[in-house]
C-alpha cells in the first residue's frame, strides 16, 4: 500500500475519532490541546518581534518571520513525529489521534448545538451565553433571531476552516500538512487583525490564511450543497442559487461560500450588518431577498442536520480516496 494510501485510512480513523470522542476535557485538562501550544509558541514569537516602535515595511517584515518560523516549527514537528510514529509499534494510532485532534466536527457541533439548547432551555438569556463562545460580536446586541444567525452562521464557516480545510490539507500532506494548516488559521486568529497592533505585523498570516482556505471553502458549499439533496425540509437548488448570487458578494474571499449555501438550503439570511463590539461592520446578505432573517432554536437543529451529512460526504470521499490509491 502506497504512503498516500496508508495517509488517507488514518485520516479515515482520525474523523472517525473526532466524530465520536473529540478532545476529552480529561484530556485537556491535562496536556491541553496542540492548537492551544501552537498559540503558545505564536504569543511568545509575538511579543519579541512586534515592537510598537516598528513602523510600516518593518513590522510587515517582522510578522513575516514570526509566521516563518512558526511554520518551521509546526512543520518540522509533524514531520519529525510523523516519521517517528512510523516506526513504533501502533504508532498509526497515536497518528491518527493527533490528526483527529485537529479536525474541529465534534467540538463544533457541540458548541453550536448549546446555544439551540440555551435557547431552548433559558431563553434569549442562555442562547446569548452560548453564543458567545463561539462569535466574536458583542452577544448583548443580538435578538434571539441574531443569536440564531450568527450560530449558524458560525457553524457554516467553521465547517470549511475547522472541518473541511484540515482534512484537505492533511489528505495532501499527511500530519505535516495538517499541523502547518493549523499553524497559519491560528496565526490569522491571533494576530490577523486590522487594528493599530496587528494591521502591519498580521499583515502576512491573513493573507495566508485566506489562501490555504480558497479549495476548502469551495469544496465545503459544494458539500453542503449536495447534503441539502438528501436532507428533507433543505433545498439543494436554493443552496446553489445563493453560492452563486451571494458568495462573491461577502467581505471575506472564503466565508461567503459555506454561509452563501448554507443560507440557501435552509431558506434563510445569513451575514448581514452587524456588530463587533464597537464596530459596526456593513457586509451582503447571504440568502438574498428569499431569505428569511427570523431564526431561531429549529433553524439551529436544522442546519446541524446538514452539517452531519456534510460531514458525512466529505468522510466518503476519504473513504472513495483511500480505496482508489490501494487499489
Amino acid at each position: 500500500m502506497t504512503a498516500a494510501a496508508i495517509n488517507l485510512w488514518l485520516l479515515l480513523l482520525a474523523l472517525a475519532i473526532d466524530a465520536t470522542l473529540g478532545w476529552p476535557d480529561i484530556v485537556y485538562r491535562r496536556i491541553r490541546h496542540p492548537v492551544v501550544w501552537i498559540g503558545a509558541l505564536l504569543g511568545g514569537l509575538e511579543a519579541r518581534l512586534n515592537r510598537p516602535d516598528w513602523q510600516g515595511g518593518l513590522r510587515r517584515a517582522a510578522g513575516l518571520l514570526t509566521l516563518i518560523l512558526l511554520l518551521i516549527v509546526c512543520g518540522g514537528a509533524g514531520l519529525l513525529l510523523s516519521g517517528l510514529l512510523h516506526d513504533l509499534p501502533f504508532g498509526w494510532i497515536a497518528e491518527a489521534v493527533l490528526m483527529a485532534s485537529l479536525i474541529a466536527q465534534r467540538s463544533l457541533h457541540d458548541h453550536v448545538a448549546a446555544v439551540a439548547a440555551g435557547i431552548e432551555q433559558d431563553g434569549l438569556a442562555g442562547g446569548r451565553r452560548a453564543v458567545a463562545m463561539i462569535v466574536g460580536r458583542d452577544p448583548d446586541s443580538l435578538d434571539e433571531a441574531g443569536v440564531s444567525r450568527a450560530a449558524i452562521e458560525s457553524l457554516a464557516e467553521n465547517f470549511s476552516d475547522g472541518v473541511v480545510a484540515p482534512v484537505f490539507w492533511c489528505a495532501l500532506l499527511g500530519l505535516p500538512g495538517i499541523l502547518l494548516y493549523k499553524a497559519i488559521n491560528t496565526a490569522d486568529s491571533m494576530i490577523g487583525h486590522r487594528n493599530d497592533r496587528y494591521r502591519a505585523f498580521g499583515w502576512a498570516a491573513a493573507r495566508l490564511d485566506d489562501l490555504v482556505n480558497l479549495p476548502a471553502s469551495r469544496l465545503s458549499a459544494l458539500l453542503l450543497v449536495l447534503s441539502a439533496r438528501l436532507l428533507p425540509g433543505a433545498s439543494a437548488r436554493a443552496a446553489f442559487a445563493a453560492v452563486e448570487r451571494d458568495a462573491g458578494r461577502h467581505r471575506s474571499p472564503n466565508a461567503g461560500w459555506p454561509e452563501a449555501a448554507m443560507a440557501g438550503a435552509l431558506g434563510l439570511k445569513l451575514a448581514g450588518p452587524r456588530r463587533y463590539g464597537d464596530r459596526w461592520v456593513e457586509d451582503h446578505w447571504m440568502g438574498g431577498e428569499d431569505g428569511r432573517a427570523e431564526a431561531g432554536a429549529p433553524d439551529i437543529r436544522h442546519a446541524l442536520r446538514l452539517f452531519r451529512l456534510a460531514c458525512l460526504l466529505l468522510a466518503g470521499l476519504v473513504l472513495l480516496g483511500a480505496n482508489v490509491l490501494s487499489l
